[in-house]
């Protein structure tokens, strides 16, 4: 593996990790369905986070398997949660 590329994938994993403290912080700040769906992405992010350091170990994304499966996994998570954002944002009283 290239040592630019495994630098990239730590660098990303690093950028997730933010990601999961900003969101962390968010569901923090927030009550009800605003604090699930903050905590359950910060949780995602870090899931993903991970994911990229094994990556960087492995030279794939796809390989060995579990890890394609864990990195859709949260894809899924990620696009289930802002669905539901954006619903709550639309009509906050539903």
């Amino acid at each position: 593996m290239d040592d630019l590329e495994r630098i990239g994938n730590l660098f990303e994993a690093g950028l997730w990790l933010a990601f999961t403290v900003i969101l962390s912080v968010k569901a923090w700040q927030s009550q009800g369905r605003l604090c699930r769906i903050f905590a359950r992405l910060a949780a995602a992010f870090l899931v993903f986070s991970v994911s990229d350091v094994i990556e960087s170990q492995t030279g794939a994304w796809w390989r060995p398997l579990w890890l394609l499966l864990v990195k859709i996994a949260c894809v899924v998570v990620f696009y289930i949660s802002l669905r539901e954002y954006h619903r709550i944002k639309k009509n906050p009283n539903a």
